[in-house]
């Protein structure tokens, strides 16, 4: 990975995430904000490594970009703060259990709809082309499990991988949750193009 095309990479990914939490804050009852960003280039198997040691089960929603610049992107949230999620969302809580139901589903589906379009939009802006992303996906299961799943479409190979911290507090208590994209090489190129044209 060039260090360039990683610090643009990380200057369009903050600054499309920073939009989506101030209009997060707006329009929910708690505060959001991006606690940190990184650029790097992993295999899946490191990027396994890397997220195995400090997360369990997690719930992830995620996207799928095909066409000229085919990449993936993910929200990761841990399923045992859907209470703070929910009630910093929305403003109310969802108990917790064991497993996320089919409500809880979708607010995270909703939740992770409006963070990853807020991450596709800044791209799709720096290139001034447009990205058409599937639907938002909603699965839950070992860190592994959610990592091969953001792999499957781009294959094992090393890729950029743009890992974004976003925190949430609602009242005294906070929760964190997790932004990843797999960002191809020729995006990087192309990135490295529309910043010196």
């Amino acid at each position: 990975m060039d260090t360039k095309a990683g610090q643009i990479l990380e200057r369009i990914s903050v600054a499309g995430l920073e939009k989506c939490v101030a209009k997060l804050s707006r329009i929910s009852a708690g505060e959001w904000s991006v606690a940190d960003v990184r650029v790097s280039c992993r295999s899946m198997e490191e990027a396994i490594f890397d997220h195995s040691a400090v997360r369990g089960t997690g719930a992830a929603v995620y996207f799928e970009v095909k066409g000229e610049f085919p990449f993936t992107s993910m929200v990761v949230f841990r399923p045992g703060d859907i209470d703070t999620i929910s009630r910093g969302f929305m403003g109310f809580s969802f108990s917790r259990m064991p497993n996320l139901n089919q409500a809880q589903e979708l607010l995270l589906s909703e939740l992770g709809n409006i963070i990853l379009n807020g991450l596709i939009s800044s791209l799709s802006n720096a290139l001034k082309r447009s990205f058409l992303p599937t639907a938002p996906k909603c699965v839950q299961g070992e860190t592994r499990f959610l990592l091969e799943a953001l792999w499957t479409a781009v294959g094992r190979s090393p890729h950029s991988l743009v890992t974004v911290t976003l925190d949430l507090q609602c009242d005294r208590t906070v929760t964190r949750s997790e932004v990843l994209a797999l960002i191809p090489e020729n995006m990087e190129k192309a990135l490295l193009a529309a910043e010196t044209a």
